[in-house]
């Protein structure tokens, strides 16, 4: 893991490799829970390019990417702290410290088509404007969650489930593991959260908490691990074990696991920059080809339409684009091209 750390902070193509792992992570995550999500469908839904209707498993799984992104964009310690287990949690939905929380929507402004003024609307008005807004956002980014028992559904959450308390049991195992070494804590803090049980429906926080105390103690300052990568290529019989041991031997191979998968497909990515930025230097001078190239690299699928919002060309150009680079066409199963690293 630190050998892919280090390699990960001098490669020139770090930002993009992250990106990809994001993705990577957020449908491994699903995969283990036992849901099943298309990498393309996330890729377009992140980008919100969607072509039908999302469903409830590729919410979660944006939340996961959502969730990866913001802790990683946070200083090593937030995720563990109280502000941003809190913010994680989805309890934070007003923290005007979330560089990711858009801001409050502007005042409406006196015009000459009929528009209602500034002073002729209450004041208690905006804030439950503002109410329905930050809570609409946390809902459709999958991180929310009712302040108090009174307001959850008793077919949905079981209301004598204590998380607050559940989650000090698990603060209890963070400060008994203390003086560790930071990977074997972190595979006991995994074995612990699962045991406990501290989240109804959140699963997958506790492997993203692990993966941010791994970049907390310096094991991992580079980048967050994708644990859920290499969670998946562990047996589920020996992950769900009932002897600990077996359990904790299980989570350190998946550590391996994802730190080794994540070399081959950071040389391959690099490999396949090297040949594309080959292809694309033999063309004319063209900044919208090389930045293709680092759209190609940042992400796993690019269709048309993404390559045309981000590029800034029309669907055609983007198709003309994409011809030039040796690149592998996905069909989506039919519904729309797409390209990827070959």
């Amino acid at each position: 893991m630190a050998r892919l750390d280090e390699r990960i902070a001098r490669s020139p193509i770090r930002d993009g490799f992250l990106e990809r792992q994001n993705f990577a992570d957020a449908i491994a995550s699903l995969w283990v829970d036992g849901e099943l999500v298309h990498l393309e469908d996330l890729v377009l839904h992140d980008a919100r390019l969607d072509i039908r209707t999302p469903t409830h498993e590729l919410t979660i799984a944006h939340s996961i990417l959502r969730g990866r992104r913001r802790i990683f964009g946070h200083p090593p310690e937030w995720a563990l702290s109280a502000a941003g287990l809190s913010r994680l949690r989805g309890r934070g939905v007003g923290d005007d410290s979330d560089p990711a929380r858009p801001g409050p929507a502007p005042a409406v402004r006196e015009n000459d088509d009929g528009f209602a003024r500034d002073d002729d609307i209450d004041g208690d008005d905006y804030a439950e404007i503002d109410a329905v807004l930050a809570r609409s956002t946390a809902v459709l980014d999958g991180s929310f969650v009712p302040r108090s028992p009174d307001e959850r559904d008793p077919l949905v959450y079981d209301v004598d489930w204590d998380e607050d308390e559940r989650l000090e049991q698990w603060h209890g195992v963070l400060n008994d593991t203390d003086g560790l070494s930071p990977v074997l804590r972190a595979v006991i803090l995994l074995d612990a959260w699962n045991v406990i049980e501290v989240l109804q429906h959140r699963i997958e926080l506790g492997r993203q908490l692990v993966a941010a105390l791994l970049r907390r103690d310096g094991t991992t300052p580079a980048h967050l691990p994708a644990i859920n990568v290499g969670l998946r290529s562990v047996r589920r019989e020996q992950r769900h074990a009932g002897n600990r041991i077996t359990r904790l031997l299980a989570m350190l191979e998946a550590l391996t696991a994802a730190a080794e998968l994540g070399m081959k497909e950071h040389d391959r990515i690099l490999l396949a920059r090297q040949q594309l930025e080959r292809q694309a230097s033999r063309k004319r001078t063209n900044s919208n080809l090389s930045r293709l190239v680092d759209l190609v690299v940042a992400r796993p699928v690019v269709s048309a339409n993404l390559i045309a919002k981000e590029l800034g060309v029309t669907p055609q150009g983007a198709r003309h684009l994409a011809a030039q680079l040796p690149l592998r066409e996905m069909t989506g199963r039919g519904r729309f091209r797409a390209w990827g690293i070959v």
